[in-house]
């Protein structure tokens, strides 16, 4: 980054106080994210070091939602056992029953572009929608027929709970030891958003305790430095992770949901927008400090 003005980052990056100082040092005054999130950035020593900050605020939120309800439909269905069973000539039916969607109650946290376009999908499945969200988009009870609750009516209540907010100090461990234990038996738990949200630790207890039925996680609370990274040579230290992926009810996937080319093409053609209006002396529409 020595002698560049601007630098690019992903999610897996980290620009802590200490990173950006040292970036800053090198000359760097733009932080071009390639992402909608912004928690791996610090924002106050950005602004404090007066660096421009600019993330990817909409690139493709049906990659991330349709990759929530493959989870959700690939656990419900047990697509991964049934294919194992296929590989070895059993053809039996059992453990492979699932439910029907249709008519389900879904808790959807967080009611941004991603968590709109995952109520729009389950919406055509005929389900109940029960939200939360700090900021209510009441014009959307009528247009989807969404029931804005608070979050212990939603954890109490749901059968599939579907995570799409923001990670920052409030919604960090949002999903905890005492959250589970309200949940409905055998609720199933999606994350397609930020793995700190959830507390693991908090997650494999209630899955022990069956009280989670089943989770989909896209998202893993330690996953940097492990997601993103070829780790087959050698076998991870992560002992919580090596827990985690052995049950058979929780279905693991590295952080991919966004990962359509849609998607990719709508984030390089925002990033490219920004860098540009850097270049020019301009304020990027997206920024997020001046």
């Amino acid at each position: 980054a020595k002698s560049c003005q601007a630098v690019s980052l992903f999610t897996s990056d980290k620009a802590d106080a200490s990173v950006l100082q040292t970036l800053a040092g090198y000359g760097v005054k733009y932080i071009a994210l390639r992402s909608v999130g912004f928690d791996h950035v610090d924002l106050k020593e950005a602004k404090r070091l007066q660096m421009q900050v600019a993330n990817v605020p909409a690139y493709s939120p049906h990659s991330v939602a349709e990759h929530a309800v493959t989870l959700l439909m690939t656990l419900n269905r047990k697509i991964l056992l049934s294919q194992e069973l296929m590989r070895v000539n059993d053809f039996r039916l059992d453990g492979l029953t699932g439910f029907d969607v249709h008519e389900k109650k879904i808790g959807i946290v967080g009611i941004g572009k991603i968590g709109e376009t995952f109520a729009r999908i389950m919406n055509g499945f005929g389900c109940e929608l029960l939200c939360y969200d700090p900021c209510p988009r009441h014009e959307l009870e009528v247009q989807l027929n969404i029931r804005f609750v608070d979050l212990a009516y939603l954890c109490t209540h749901s059968d599939v709970i579907s995570i799409h907010c923001p990670l920052n100090k409030t919604t960090t461990h949002l999903f905890n030891k005492e959250l589970f234990s309200i949940m409905k038996k055998g609720v199933f738990v999606i994350n397609t958003a930020r793995g700190p949200i959830i507390n693991t630790q908090d997650l494999m207890q209630a899955l022990d305790a069956g009280i989670v039925g089943a989770a989909g996680l896209d998202v893993y609370e330690f996953e940097k430095g492990l997601f993103f990274h070829d780790h087959s040579s050698k076998k991870t230290d992560d002992q919580v992770f090596q827990k985690l992926r052995l049950y058979k009810n929780v279905l693991i996937t590295g952080h991919q949901a966004f990962l359509t080319e849609t998607a990719l093409k709508n984030i390089a053609q925002t990033t490219a927008y920004n860098l540009n209006c850097f270049a020019k002396g301009a304020l990027s529409i997206n920024a997020l400090e001046k």
